[in-house]
């Protein structure tokens, strides 16, 4: 399958009325060995930077790994060796790799952050869409060691692991293991807006 034919199946419904730039997004696991310029991946983490957060607290931090690069070589080895086993599979053909962090204390009192965790992740959304907007994809993963990942960088007790993410332009599902080529090439599906909107609880709402 082309590269545009695989784009073209898992392009979210434009009946939806949804942006484009939102349908677009999808998690692939096979990936080209394309690098991806330093200048789009600045682009990619400005965008993260312009989520929003609850006290414009911005408590995300990113740890950039980039295979073969002289400079963050070596951040991709260690964020690869954090991931389980069944993720290292593909992503290993990933040319970026990066690991989101959230700080779980204000700086300007040290409370806990409740949402830290939260404003993480929409600043992780935010970079996903300007990926997207670049031609270039994400695919985030919780299967990794928490641990590893802060013995590796000497993350600091404040700061909390929150997922790691592979990035880069879309490869071709055959490079894939065998188990992984199905669902690469099925169609995407999501809930109906009333299993989740709800008017009382559990009570979807009818737009």
């Amino acid at each position: 399958m082309s590269d545009s034919s695989l784009e073209t199946l898992k392009h979210g419904p434009a009946s939806s009325g949804v942006n484009d730039l939102i349908l677009k997004r999808w998690s692939p696991r096979a990936f080209a060995a394309t690098p991806v310029s330093k200048p789009d991946l600045r682009k990619i983490f400005a965008a993260a930077a312009w989520a929003a957060s609850s006290f414009n607290e911005q408590p995300w931090r990113f740890l950039l790994g980039i295979k073969d690069d002289p400079d963050h070589g070596e951040v991709y080895k260690k964020i690869f060796s954090s991931l389980v086993e069944f993720n290292q599979q593909w992503a290993q053909s990933a040319p970026v790799l990066y690991a989101s962090v959230a700080k779980k204390t204000f700086s300007t009192n040290s409370s806990p952050n409740k949402v830290a965790t939260h404003d993480v992740g929409a600043a992780s959304a935010t970079a996903c869409l300007q990926a997207i907007e670049l031609g270039i994809h994400t695919h985030g993963m919780g299967g990794f060691d928490a641990e590893t990942l802060r013995a590796s960088f000497a993350i600091p007790s404040d700061f909390e692991p929150v997922a790691v993410w592979a990035l880069g332009y879309l490869g071709d599902p055959e490079s894939l293991p065998e188990h992984f080529k199905e669902p690469e090439l099925a169609q995407r599906s999501r809930k109906e807006l009333d299993e989740f909107v709800f008017m009382g609880w559990g009570e979807g709402i009818t737009f």
